[in-house]
């Protein structure tokens, strides 16, 4: 493969990297220009001390690694890239590094050490690609399982080869146990899972208790993995849009979302102002819908089920304007590169609305029923608690950072499409805890609820739904039945997909969990050379077993519902 050419964006000559980069020798930091951020290629020896004064040097304050993740390029001389994604919540500054390695050599220093969050991704890419990290606490797959051989993500793995776990490799849990003695007289291990509802999903829960206090736990996941990223790679890149609907399936919308915008710039494509107008409301509708999915079900955990028949009606009717709008109500594929799959329902302002009058009553009565009870209070406030500065050290976003006190929002930070022209608050809270991360999303639904209010009083763009080209989008029925230029453009789309210029891209939206971003890679054929998604519930899930230790179990069950960990994303 050539050496790839990104579309030109912006340079890496800032003045806070450039004082960074003097102080390391010359040649270990190759700034690549022209890229959609900036972008440094670093040398492994010293890779370790360079992120260290990306974070602490004042000037830079690099303080969440959002991503980690690889690429193989096998015709290079160096075949794999290790990339990590940094990010500065003060300067709103991102920095993309790119680690060579030759195939022989492998092993990088881990950096869990310096962002707590590092410890899944590090796996994963231990996982997926082979690499090694040096200091890691506990290298091992985390996606595929014990009897799994070989490196799915790596470019000559086949991708319909499978591997059968057998008893002898089931997973062993790894216990971050203390110092055993006296004072652990009642020790016992309880698992929980991966066939059990409190899990919310196909997780495993192994808890090491102390009478009724956990004092150590591990988590299994991987159940549900299906390696979307090499699906992608053997798929058009239209077809890798029903794939990305079963990330986060609670609010699948957003996800079609994220990853055709991230094609859209790729292909310098402009779409049609009535494509961002129902994008924009639909993911709205999907953020609440996220929401309300959370929260009833975390209150059935404390033992509230009426709760969960309140939050789940405006699930179903949000569930009736995603099929008017395209058939499917759960996984919806509803985006088209350019556009959307169809024009709008005719009563797609009047559904609207109608939800608009709905909603509210619904979630104001759930307020009503737990913002003073004792017993939802007692399971939630000071439960699972963290800080602002450990949720931004674990990687964190979304709701479940901005329930720490940091308010860092995609559509406010990096506004997209039309956010930068609405009127919306990023609610902040300051607990931490069971009990503000579900208050930050009953404020986050009334949020929603506002924007979607605004932009239907602007009333619907006129034009198009999709974008008028032939090279991205298919031509019409009508035009197929009677141009045969039409006709040849839909044949070569269905066949060969659509051709994305060569180049690397990353963009993000503000998922339900969180920033969801697409890193993607093209070479210029009709197929993905590489699809990233940063999944925001990957980081979230890793810190669970410490916030749950030193609590119950029904602490850590209510605990789990809290974070809306989402199995479709979680491990893709």
């Amino acid at each position: 493969m050539s050496t790839l050419a990104p579309p030109q964006s912006e340079t890496t000559a800032t003045p806070e990297l450039d004082a960074v980069r003097a102080k390391f020798p010359a040649g270990s930091i190759l700034p690549q220009d022209g890229l959609d951020q900036p972008v440094w290629i670093v040398s492994k020896d010293v890779l370790f001390d360079v992120a260290r004064e990306l974070k602490e040097n004042p000037q830079t304050q690099f303080d969440m690694m959002l991503d980690l993740f690889g690429v193989d390029f096998p015709d290079r001389e160096e075949r794999f890239e290790a990339v990590y994604s940094l990010y500065s919540l003060q300067r709103k500054a991102r920095l993309r590094l790119k680690v060579p390695m030759r195939e022989d050599d492998v092993t990088l220093p881990s950096m869990v050490s310096l962002w707590k969050g590092l410890d899944w991704f590090e796996r994963e890419a231990y996982d997926m690609f082979g690499f090694g990290f040096d200091g890691h606490p506990n290298l091992r797959r985390i996606l595929c399982h014990e009897a799994f051989q070989g490196h799915p993500l790596r470019k000559d793995y086949d991708p319909a080869r499978r591997w059968i776990l057998t008893e002898d490799k089931i997973y062993k849990p790894h216990f971050d146990l203390p110092e055993t003695g006296d004072e652990m007289f009642e020790r016992m291990t309880i698992n929980i899972g991966p066939s059990h509802p409190a899990m919310h999903g196909t997780f495993r829960l192994m808890a090491v208790l102390d009478g009724e206090t956990i004092v150590a736990s591990d988590v299994e996941i991987g159940y549900l993995h299906r390696c979307f990223e090499k699906m992608c790679e053997t798929h058009t890149w239209q077809h890798v849009i029903p794939y990305t609907d079963r990330l986060n399936y609670c609010s699948a919308f957003i996800n079609n979302v994220g990853y055709c915008r991230t094609v859209e710039k790729m292909l310098k494509v402009e779409v049609p102002p009535k494509a961002i107008w129902a994008r924009m409301i639909l993911s709205e509708f999907s953020r609440i819908m996220d929401h309300c999915v959370c929260n009833g079900t975390t209150l059935v955990d404390a033992g509230g089920l009426t709760n969960f028949w309140y939050m789940f009606q405006p699930r179903e009717e949000i569930y009736g304007l995603l099929e008017s709008v395209c058939g499917a109500r759960l996984t919806v594929s509803a985006c088209r590169i350019g556009g959307l799959i169809q024009d709008l329902p005719p009563d797609f302002e009047a559904r609207s609305r109608k939800l608009l009058e709905m909603i509210p009553p619904l979630v104001d009565d759930v307020e009503k029923l737990v913002n003073k009870n004792r017993i939802w209070i007692d399971r939630s406030v000071g439960v699972a608690a963290i800080s602002g500065e450990d949720a931004v050290n674990w990687s964190w976003t979304g709701p479940c950072l901005r329930a720490s006190g940091v308010g860092y929002d995609v559509r406010r930070a990096h506004p997209y499409d039309l956010y930068d022209t609405l009127d919306f608050e990023v609610p902040v809270l300051y607990g931490g805890d069971v009990y503000d991360r579900f208050r930050i999303r009953m404020l986050e639904i009334r949020e929603s609820l506002k924007m979607i209010r605004q932009l239907l009083d602007r009333g619907m763009p006129s034009g198009p739904w999709i974008v008028d080209d032939p090279h991205v989008a298919l031509p019409s029925k009508e035009a197929c039945y009677n141009q045969m230029e039409a006709m040849i453009y839909h044949f070569k789309l269905i066949m060969d997909g659509i051709s994305v210029p060569e180049g690397e891209m990353y963009s993000m939206v503000e998922g339900a969990n969180g920033e969801l971003g697409f890193y993607v890679i093209s070479d210029g054929t009709g197929k993905p050379y590489r699809i990233h998604c940063r999944p925001p519930c990957f980081p979230i899930f890793s810190a669970f077993p410490g916030l749950i230790k030193g609590g119950s179990v029904s602490d850590a069950i209510v605990s789990l519902g809290g974070l809306n960990v989402i199995a479709g994303e979680l491990e893709r």
